[in-house]
């Protein structure tokens, strides 16, 4: 059975790691460019909110006994297997854990301008996932 404190307890982390990356959106690509400070607000806290997505999955995984995956976006699948999320949103957030993999390993290797872009708008693909997990579990 699902711990719901451990999935709310991620929720809750995703969305105060949004937010804080909403705090400081209402910049411009040349201000992002050009503040190193700023890239790494907006670098740590996505990285983290991805991160929870994965624990929220991997919990909900264990948890049902859904299967052992064999990566992380394996993860997802199983979660779209079992109704947990659609096909679309399997696939934003197999990207945002691509990303989240490029954030730790090959840092140096970033298009800024791409993840700037998904500061803008992709973040609220992992609003949507937290919104399906909790109505899936009874907790909306």
């Amino acid at each position: 059975m699902i711990d719901k404190n451990v999935i709310l307890d991620k929720a809750s982390r995703i969305e105060r790691h949004l937010k804080r990356i909403e705090s400081k959106g209402s910049i411009t690509l040349d201000e992002f460019l050009n503040d190193a400070d700023l890239q790494d607000i907006f670098l740590f806290n996505l990285q983290v909110a991805i991160q929870n997505c994965i624990d929220m999955a991997s919990h909900i995984i264990s948890d049902e006994n859904m299967g052992i995956a064999g990566s992380t976006s394996e993860i997802f699948y199983l979660l779209q297997e079992n109704n947990y999320i659609n096909a679309e949103l399997t696939g934003k957030v197999i990207a945002a854990v691509g990303l989240r993999n490029l954030l730790v390993h090959e840092y140096g290797n970033l298009d800024l301008k791409k993840v700037y872009k998904i500061i803008q708008g992709d973040i609220n693909d992992l609003r949507e996932f937290i919104t399906s997990v909790l109505k899936k579990c009874g907790l909306e």
